[in-house]
């Protein structure tokens, strides 16, 4: 079975070697199409992929479509491999996005030969990679989870309508997304102020279970750190799903602004992540000052 996988930043390459071995892998990205392509070519050749060289040619005879790419591309590569597609190829729409743009996608998939499976991704990919839990939505939910299930994925069908399984993912992320921005505020005033050793000691005393004196500030700093860009995209989509059904979206708007505000500053100071390995958030943060 051939397996397009649209997308070859971090969750692609990591889908694509994982599924390496067990069907035939072919990747496609835009950036296959810039300077960085002979780079992205040898990454794909060495896990064991083949490279495309166009969308047309990743799609052709691919039984199966996963779609890795940002939030706020997720509509237009569905539009994109619409016409392409025939009787029998299903598309995997794994981007975090608002369920409306997901019943975008579906409508533009669907009115060509194709089908559509609306897939919310319920936990980083790293670490658990290929066993990351997934829900998947759709009118052949059931079929597919079991598929995807003989694959190595970790999928449960969670609904025949498209939108059901991301309106779940959407709303998760106001919380997760949100504590993430939480942290970083909270605890890049309290280091200006030198009282974070006391802020973070009244937080576990309140809350002893999830680690606020051990690793807990550290994993949601480097989140924002890492991703805040690509999160920030995500919570445009979150603000969207929340208003579609009248709730205000305050405090998505604002975790928003945090998660791409760390990114920013990082980018104007010439900061990479990757020097802020392994990551500490009071070294991180004294760096920004």
């Amino acid at each position: 079975m051939k397996i397009a996988i649209i997308g070859f930043g971090e969750a692609g390459r990591i889908y694509a070697q994982d599924l390496a071995g067990k069907a035939d892998i072919v990747v496609w990205d835009k950036k296959f199409l810039s300077e960085q392509a002979g780079q992205l070519h040898e990454l794909a050749v060495k896990i064991g992929v083949q490279p495309a060289g166009s969308l047309a040619d990743a799609l052709a005879d691919a039984k199966l479509i996963f779609s890795l790419v940002t939030a706020e591309s997720a509509l237009a590569v569905a539009e994109q491999a619409a016409p392409l597609l025939h009787s029998g190829q299903i598309f995997l729409d794994f981007n975090s996005v608002a369920p409306e743009t997901k019943r975008a996608g579906a409508r533009a998939v669907t009115a060509g030969a194709g089908d559509y499976l609306d897939v919310a991704v319920m936990a980083p990919v790293p670490p658990k990679r290929l066993g990351t839990p997934l829900l998947i939505g759709g009118p052949a939910a059931h079929a597919l989870a079991d598929q995807l299930n003989a694959l190595g994925c970790s999928t449960s069908a969670g609904s025949e309508r498209i939108g059901d399984v991301s309106a779940i993912k959407m709303c998760r992320s106001v919380m997760i997304k949100g504590l993430e921005a939480l942290t970083t505020e909270c605890l890049s005033a309290a280091r200006q102020y030198g009282v974070e050793e006391a802020v973070l000691s009244s937080l576990h005393a309140s809350f002893p279970s999830l680690g606020w004196n051990d690793s807990l500030p550290h994993y949601f700093i480097s989140r924002v750190a890492e991703h805040g860009v690509r999160r920030a995209d995500e919570m445009a989509e979150v603000v969207k799903t929340l208003q579609s059904v009248g709730v205000a979206a305050a405090m998505s708007r604002a975790t928003q602004q945090v998660q791409a505000g760390l990114p920013s500053k990082m980018a104007k100071k010439g900061i990479q992540y990757s020097e802020l390995t392994p990551f500490v958030w009071q070294d991180a943060l004294d760096r920004l000052k």
